[in-house]
Parts: structure tokens; C-alpha cells; sequence
């Protein structure tokens, strides 16, 4: 596909476009070609939309700490949001007050419910015990894991958000999970790419009208779940996320221009539960992915769970001490780099940045890519190479061009239990099982491709997970 790169100007009531430049990108890859600080208009039917894409985004390249820079992209994000009456509900999409208030007791609560503590811990490692007996049930035969591996990862945010855990053929549960992943993989989709930019043509694009049916199942069922959660409400009781933005909602009740109302629980939610799901299953089934293409890498990482962990179940604590494992998983999230392209931001006022002129409303998408495949930060960018984060001596060493969960006031609001999921799910699962091929598949035949989606899965595949003695 060919880009063009340049400026619409508006003048008069009429648009004038003068191309400035023009480059080549792969639809599967869009981040892994050099693109240089440039400014992108992209028409829309009602006005001129401006875009600057910022390359290399590590911490001495990075806009400076400045509320100008940490407004979102709306238009970017019709589809999804456009169930909102005004398009700024929750976190991801919204701005200004609603995006503080939302964000602030977002991460609390997440805190309060155990978010990086020994609770949610526990959690995790039941879920990978859970998950790992349905593995062992497949007796080492070939299996598709995407749908299994969004279900125990979904229970951990779902535990939250809910105050409980699905059993993984629940319907609902099934369902669910479904929606979240088609929309994910849609979100990203060449269609509702066009749709973006002109949305005028969304009654002629299918993926759009699954996109937002899909959309409206997923708020019907939070919809659902919350009148449930107040039915049983007590406040001296409060067993999940739901039940506390609830107790807020009727500390606010008669208060004009208040935030804790159904449209902002049901975006909220959603987000949660679709960012708590997609990126870490999505790690995980990479990591896998990399162990069957890299048994060497695999088996090292095995015998340093038999030196330091044995027949233990894995815990938070043993990172520290297994550097290499920690190197591994970090080297995943590196090379696959399941969110190249961050969420657009925008410009709330005149910026020079680096030289450049950026006005205020001028959207800015910080391409995560280009650090995390960076050739001066990287001995080996385009391989994967888990002493990018060991020294010398062995022991684990973090670099800061190491950013996969974005910077600044709007980084990922589920870091923290991300973190504690990858290493915690990745070290069970390889204690417990080695991954190879299924038979007829070679080392040399598995593809390393990315697919397509807001964020990057590896192509389908199947797996063998056989049981270590």
C-alpha cells in the first residue's frame, strides 16, 4: 500500500492538499519501516484533521512532561465509542475532568481489589493451575489456544470487576470473550480503518456493523451485570469494582454534572475487561509461540525453574531470582510488540517540539515500534535475543527504551497486573509443560508473522503442550 503524506489546508471553506511526501507500508507491519517526524492530514467530511506521528519515543526523545500532548483522538474511535452520547466516556477515549475523575478511581479501586498485593496473586496462580489441568487434558495433542488462554487471563480482571470467575465453557463466559476478540481483531482491520477516515461510508463496510452489534451485546451484558450488583448492593460490603462505582453512583445521586453515571461503569468495564484480556493472552500466546521456535531458549528457561523453584508453584517473589526467565518474558513483550502504533493523542495547545511547530488540536500518535525495535538501543532488534536484558554476569538489567505499556500520565492503568500475569502464567505453564510443533510441523515452518489487530497476535497456529515428569 502507498501512503500519501501531506497537508490539507483549510481556506475559504475549501481543502487544498499538497503532498509532501510518500512512503510504503506493509498492512501486517506498518511499524517496522523508518518513518520520520512528520505531519499527516487526513480529510474528514467536516473539517481537516491533522496528525504528526512521532517516531522513537524513549525518555530523552519524548515530548516533554506537559499536559498539551495527553489529549485523546475521538474521531479516531467512532466506532467504538459512538454509543456515548458525547464520545468521552471512561478512560481510554476520554478527556479533561471525566478522563482524571474516571482514571483516579480506576486505579484506586484496582489497588483496593488487590492489584499488585498476595490477593490477586493468589488468583493468578489458580487460574494457571486452572488452565494448565484443561491443557493437560488435550494429552499432548495439537490444540488452538486462543480461546483457552483469553479465558484464564479474563478471570483475573473479571475477579475484579465482577467478584468472581467463570468456568471456561460457561455460554455467557464463551460469548463474551468472542465479542471482546472479534472487536479487537476488527478494531484493526484495513475496513474500519476507512471507516475512520471517513465515516460516512460505514452502512457500506461489514466490519464496521459487526464492529458496533458487537459493541452494543457487550454493553447489554454489563448492563445486565450491574442491575444484578445493585439489587444485592451493600456498601459495608463491597465485593467488586461494579459494587464500589456503584456506592460512589448513589454518593453522587442529585449531583449535577457528576461522573459516576451508567455510561461511564458500562465504558469503563468494557475497557477493562477487553485491555485485561487482549494484551496479556495475546504476550502469552507470542511467548509460546517464540518457545517452540526457540527450544534452546525454552529448555534454559526450565532449568533455571528446576534450580530455583522445583515443584513449587511459581510466585511473584522468584522473579528476582531468576534473571534469565525475567529477560525471557521481557524480550517477548519487545519483539512482539503487540502495540506498535499507541493510542492517538492530541495537542490542547501550540507545541514546538524537536524543532517542529505542532498547533493545538494536531493529533499526535506515538509509534511504541520504532523504540522497541530501535538499532541504537538494541544489539539485535528484528531478533529475538532474551540477553538484551542481561549483562555480563548474567544478571537481568532494565533498559529504558523498554516502554511496551506506553509513558507518561495516560501509560497503561493495568501495568502492574500485567507484569504479574506474564511472568506468573509463562514460568507455570513451562514448569508444568514443554511446547512443541504439532506433527508434520517443523522448527523452520512456524511463522513468526504478525496478524492484524489494535493489538498484534501471532497468525494462528496450533500447539503441543506435553507434560514434564
Amino acid at each position: 500500500m502507498t501512503l500519501f503524506i501531506g497537508r490539507f489546508q483549510k481556506r475559504r471553506n475549501h481543502m487544498k492538499f499538497t503532498p509532501t511526501t510518500m512512503m510504503s507500508a506493509d498492512l501486517k507491519t506498518p511499524c517496522r519501516k523508518k518513518i520520520h517526524l512528520v505531519t499527516v492530514y487526513t480529510h474528514a467530511p467536516a473539517d481537516s484533521e491533522k496528525t504528526t506521528c512521532l517516531e522513537e519515543p524513549h525518555k530523552r526523545k519524548l515530548p516533554p512532561r506537559t499536559q498539551a500532548f495527553t489529549h485523546h483522538w475521538k474521531s479516531a474511535h467512532h466506532g467504538y465509542e459512538e454509543t456515548s452520547p458525547d464520545n468521552a466516556r471512561g478512560v481510554i477515549f476520554s478527556d479533561g475532568e471525566n478522563w482524571k475523575v474516571m482514571r483516579r478511581f480506576t486505579l484506586t479501586t484496582l489497588r483496593d481489589f488487590g492489584m499488585g498485593k498476595k490477593a490477586i496473586e493468589d488468583r493468578v496462580v489458580e487460574e494457571y493451575r486452572c488452565l494448565g489441568d484443561t491443557i493437560e487434558a488435550q494429552q499432548g495433542k495439537p490444540l488452538e489456544i486462543t480461546l483457552m488462554m483469553n479465558a484464564a487471563v479474563a478471570n483475573i480482571i473479571v475477579s475484579i470487576l465482577l467478584g468472581k470467575r467463570y468456568d471456561y465453557e460457561d455460554p455467557t463466559f464463551k460469548k463474551l470473550l468472542t465479542l471482546v476478540h472479534e472487536n479487537i481483531r476488527l478494531f484493526g482491520s484495513p475496513s474500519l480503518s476507512i471507516y475512520n477516515m471517513f465515516p460516512v461510508l460505514g452502512f457500506l463496510l461489514k466490519d464496521h456493523k459487526t464492529f458496533k452489534q458487537n459493541v452494543k451485546e457487550i454493553n447489554a451484558f454489563i448492563k445486565v451485570t450491574f442491575i444484578e450488583h445493585l439489587k444485592v448492593l451493600d456498601r459495608n460490603d463491597q465485593r467488586s469494582f461494579i459494587d464500589t462505582f456503584l456506592v460512589r453512583q448513589q454518593e453522587e445521586n442529585g449531583k449535577a454534572n457528576g461522573y459516576f453515571h451508567n455510561e461511564n461503569l458500562t465504558a469503563v468495564v468494557r475497557s477493562l475487561f477487553a485491555a485485561g484480556m487482549e494484551t496479556t493472552s495475546t504476550t502469552l500466546r507470542w511467548g509460546l509461540l517464540l518457545m517452540m521456535k526457540y527450544p534452546e531458549i525454552q529448555k534454559k528457561v526450565q532449568d533455571e525453574i528446576e534450580q530455583v523453584i522445583g515443584s513449587n508453584p511459581p510466585r511473584i517473589e522468584h522473579r528476582t531470582q531468576m534473571p534469565y526467565t525475567d529477560a525471557v518474558v521481557h524480550e517477548i513483550q519487545r519483539f512482539a510488540n503487540i502495540l506498535p502504533v499507541n493510542l492517538p493523542h492530541a495537542t490542547t495547545a501550540d507545541v514546538t517540539f524537536k524543532g517542529y511547530f505542532i498547533p493545538k488540536g494536531t493529533y499526535i500518535v506515538p509509534l511504541l515500534a520504532s523504540v522497541l525495535r530501535d538499532e541504537s538501543q538494541w544489539e539485535k532488534p528484528d531478533m529475538f535475543y532474551p540477553e538484551h536484558f542481561l549483562d555480563a554476569n548474567g544478571k537481568f538489567v532494565k533498559k529504558d527504551a523498554f516502554m511496551p505499556f506506553s509513558a507518561g500520565r495516560r501509560t497503561c492503568a493495568g501495568e502492574t497486573l500485567a507484569k504479574m500475569e506474564l511472568f506468573l502464567f509463562f514460568t507455570g505453564l513451562l514448569q508444568r509443560f514443554t511446547f512443541h510443533p504439532p506433527p508434520g510441523v517443523s522448527i523452520s515452518d512456524l511463522d513468526l508473522s504478525p496478524s492484524i489487530g489494535i493489538t498484534v497476535p501471532p497468525v494462528t497456529h496450533e500447539i503441543c503442550a506435553v507434560p514434564r515428569s
